[in-house]
């Protein structure tokens, strides 16, 4: 069109002003025929002047994000009050001018939108979450793995057994085909039902264009107090959704004296990948993202300014697809005990001091930074992680600076908020001593079709076949509520995979058979590479079925997104208890 916003302005005046002087034009000798064909003409062109000029007023798809060397900001928070959080989110996706596709969750408060704020909650609220799906095209490039998977496999679009219309006023808790404006919820990590409006990802299927879908969950009364998030979990897509952004934190308040009034620093590393690459996620090119922010070193690297002399509170998301982060802090150059609180959401009995913590995708760690001295650079950074021939490239990389400031408190990072909410009987109590109810083997594996074809990717139970898997596929394991269970994950393959499991927790008893000092819950898991010879790596870990509210079916997965969505994960049925 070429035209500017104030062009546009100025052809709805010259449009009301043809209309005023061509409801004059009839008593000048134009027919009534003429006369009001030229009315409908100029009528038309101000209904479209119009809806241009709205389009140059609307704010744009996705919020404008950070750029690289600017000051960490913590994301906006958001608070129940009287026991309720309601939450309208909006996911979107635009073409980002750095060359990426953006998925954004928006939020908008008074007119401004904000993306991916963070969701405080006390155990026992109730979260309502309203979402509404305004995915549209060009969705960016699928994997290559999933083009395999889907394409050379007739899958795309990946048709289901439900019977949801697309734009239709049904609910759409059983939806027919995943298409790539297709998405959900997944609230990971939390202990809620695996059932429709809560925490179901099997079925349940908002297509662009629905009406608006809600979640309503109560968060357990005895929910650890720690860090969750949210992110979309679509399968075929959610791989593309979440690389886009599309994640944001979750954090269940609770009152800890070692935390009570710390400058806290919520940290959500995110990474992205060219719309254009056009390569596999295995080769890169990707980059990290601190809260949005690039963490590039030549471009400036996002900073935090960090109080002298005083420990601080950090609570780190890995939101990224497939990045495997072996995080440490470095205060001039030297690697410092992090005084570790809790793992994946769920406190320690006793911090434990670790100098590097392993942080697969989807892990969350929470720890005390120790006291930066006056007159010292620090320095947050994954030193790497060696994912195997066939792994993805899990290069070392700094990801926050940290700069010595005598008034941090004073800056914009936010003070831990504490929480009088008594907490329930503790979840999964007693779990390391009880006597497991059943023992099962699993692995991961791939296999190549062709010497240019990239692997098929399987999660298979020892004894069954392996196969891709298909959101209609029936539960590789059945058990019921109040079985605690020894599961035994290996990896036969050269790449590392990163284990999860749906609703509940499991404790990590053993390491490639040598049992566990500490065992600590965990909802994901690094279990690396085979090397090619010898033992298959393994972790055993104690699944605990006991809370009724978890009966249904879920799944278990590979957290690297690109393998989840070629097809290395499984379901689960969970019965009632007789």
């Amino acid at each position: 069109m070429g035209l500017s916003a104030a062009a546009f302005l100025g052809l709805v005046l010259v449009v009301n002003d043809s209309v005023v002087i061509a409801s004059m034009l009839d008593f000048q000798g134009f027919s009534m025929r003429n006369s009001s064909r030229f009315l409908k003409m100029l009528v038309m062109t101000a209904i479209l002047a119009g809806a241009f000029v709205g389009a140059f007023a609307q704010p744009p798809v996705c919020p404008p994000r950070p750029v690289s060397g600017t000051l960490v900001q913590n994301p906006p928070d958001l608070y129940s009050a009287n026991g309720v959080l309601t939450v309208d989110l909006t996911l979107q996706n635009q073409q980002g001018s750095d060359g990426y596709m953006h998925y954004c969750y928006v939020y908008m408060n008074q007119g401004q939108q904000m993306e991916a704020p963070t969701l405080r909650l006390n155990a026992g609220d109730q979260l309502i979450l309203n979402l509404t799906n305004n995915i549209q095209a060009p969705y960016d490039r699928f994997p290559p793995k999933l083009q395999f998977k889907l394409k050379e496999r007739h899958q795309l679009p990946m048709k289901m057994a439900g019977t949801h219309t697309p734009g239709a006023p049904d609910d759409p808790c059983h939806g027919t085909e995943v298409l790539p404006s297709s998405t959900n919820i997944h609230f990971h990590g939390l202990n809620i039902p695996p059932v429709c409006h809560q925490d179901d990802v099997i079925n349940t299927l908002i297509q662009s264009g629905d009406p608006t879908f809600q979640y309503s969950t109560q968060i357990p009364p005895n929910e650890p107090p720690g860090m969750y998030w949210y992110h979309p979990h679509a399968n075929g897509f959610t791989f593309t959704q979440v690389a886009g952004g599309a994640s944001g934190s979750i954090i269940i308040e609770g009152s800890n004296p070692l935390t009570d009034g710390l400058t806290e620093h919520v940290i959500v590393v995110r990474q992205e990948f060219p719309s254009n690459g056009g390569t596999d996620p295995d080769e890169g090119p990707s980059i990290l993202t601190v809260n949005f922010q690039p963490a590039i070193a030549n471009l400036g690297l996002p900073f935090i300014n960090a109080q002298v002399g005083h420990k601080e509170f950090w609570r780190v998301v890995n939101a990224g697809t497939s990045a495997i982060l072996n995080l440490q802090l470095q205060y001039g150059g030297v690697a410092q005990p992090m005084e570790v609180l809790s793992l994946d959401g769920v406190p320690f009995t006793t911090p434990v001091n670790y100098t590097t913590v392993n942080l697969p995708p989807a892990g969350r760690v929470e720890f005390l930074a120790p006291p930066l001295p006056a007159n010292t650079q620090g320095v947050f950074l994954t030193a790497g992680f060696n994912s195997g021939p066939f792994g993805d490239i899990d290069a070392p990389a700094p990801l926050i600076r940290i700069r010595p400031s005598q008034d941090a408190p004073h800056t914009n990072q936010a003070k831990h908020k504490t929480t009088s909410t008594p907490i329930a009987t503790k979840r999964f109590a007693n779990l390391q001593f009880l006597n497991p109810t059943a023992q099962r083997n699993l692995y991961f594996s791939e296999e190549s079709i062709s010497s240019n074809a990239p692997q098929s990717l399987f999660i298979t139970v020892v004894g069954q076949r392996p196969h891709v898997f298909h959101m209609d596929d029936p539960p590789a394991i059945t058990t019921n509520v109040g079985a605690v269970e020894d599961w035994t994950i290996e990896n036969r393959s050269g790449e590392a995979h990163v284990f999860h499991m749906h609703q509940i927790h499991f404790l990590v008893m053993d390491v490639n058979g040598v049992p566990v000092t500490n065992p600590e819950l965990q909802d994901t898991v690094t279990v690396p590479n085979w090397p090619g010879t010898g033992a298959y790596p393994s972790v055993t870990v104690r699944m605990d079925f006991r809370d009724p509210n978890i009966a249904g079916t879920f799944v278990y997965h590979c957290h690297i997104l690109d393998h989840e969505d070629g097809g290395m994960m499984a379901k689960i049925q969970v019965n009632p208890a007789n």
